[in-house]
């Protein structure tokens, strides 16, 4: 049999590419400590891992990258197809910079109210951005996406489905959590952080778990379907195939939009971090622990403030 011959217009050819330059620069995000956000007792510490530093702004560039590139080395993504999702914004980004540079259309739905900032650089990477009803959330753009997938079918659209590929929670399996454990030296008692697709407190709770079956897993959830942290489920379900919620999540904790706005007010001032909404609600989530249970915790801020300049929240500050 004739060995396979790989051109510089292969997919398989540029996703390696692709490895050696923009995925090197994925993940290996810093840590910090927030000294001055929390005066938590008994000595507790909170860590965050800054995913901004990724090169698409978010921690979304992790599982994106990991779900494409399971596709092209199946053969189920191929030259000339179109990649298509929902997202509340970051996992779309991050699909348009990867679709960008493997010369891949992208379209990605999501809804109407989704910060003005995000949708920019969507189409700045050259991705179609179809916006749904805000009133329906995330599921009326999951809801437009299928619809629109189903029509056009698997020779036109690859579909990674980041609700339901296990990819999603994978990345944060094999890097984000890794990193943690070197970073903080296993030093963990809590892991903390948000729900939207679930893949990453799933992904890194699995992991940690499995390095110390003592370390708390919590997830922070909206206190109210009209919340107003961004890319959050109120409704939330988990759908990845070798994740077992029930198996990897601790306990829950609810957080209200206002406290987790006061606290990325107070994240920015006093420790200098520029992050997003769900950054916020960490924290508050941890705030509320911390007020009852001492030790160290761990969180991710997800993305960068600068998605959100145009919101009401931080036009608030200025």
């Amino acid at each position: 049999m004739a060995k396979e011959e790989i051109t510089e217009n292969d997919l398989k050819y540029k996703l390696n590419f692709l490895s050696l330059n923009i995925f090197n620069s994925i993940g290996r995000t810093s840590i910090c400590l927030l000294n001055n956000l929390f005066n938590c007792s008994g000595g507790s510490k909170v860590y965050a891992k800054t995913e901004s530093q990724n090169p698409g702004g978010s921690i979304k560039d992790r599982p994106a990258f990991y779900m494409l590139r399971d596709a092209v080395n199946k053969n189920i993504l191929k030259q000339n197809m179109t990649i298509i999702d929902s997202s509340s914004g970051n996992t779309g980004i991050s699909y348009a910079m990867i679709g960008s540079f493997l010369n891949l259309k992208v379209k990605i739905y999501a809804p109407s109210n989704m910060s003005e900032e995000r949708k920019q650089l969507i189409k700045l990477y050259g991705a179609e951005l179809i916006l749904t009803p805000a009133e329906e959330s995330h599921d009326g753009a999951i809801k437009k996406s299928l619809e629109e997938y189903k029509t056009g079918g698997t020779d036109i659209y690859y579909m990674p489905d980041q609700y339901n590929n296990p990819n999603n929670a994978l990345s944060h399996y094999e890097t984000t959590a890794v990193e943690i454990i070197k970073q903080t030296g296993g030093n963990i008692d809590y892991f903390v952080t948000g729900i939207g697709t679930g893949g990453t407190i799933l992904g890194i709770g699995k992991r940690l778990k499995e390095y110390n079956k003592n370390i708390k897993i919590i997830a922070v959830i909206p206190d109210s379907p009209m919340h107003g942290i961004e890319g959050w489920k109120y409704n939330y379900s988990f759908n990845f195939k070798g994740f077992d919620h029930n198996n990897i999540i601790d306990d829950y904790v609810k957080v209200d939009t206002e406290g987790s706005y006061l606290m990325l007010k107070k994240l920015i001032k006093k420790e200098g971090l520029l992050c997003g909404f769900s950054s916020g609600a960490n924290l508050y989530g941890i705030y509320k622990l911390s007020q009852k249970y001492n030790g160290n915790y761990v969180t991710v801020l997800p993305d960068t403030g600068s998605r959100y300049l145009s919101t009401i929240v931080f036009k608030d500050m200025f």
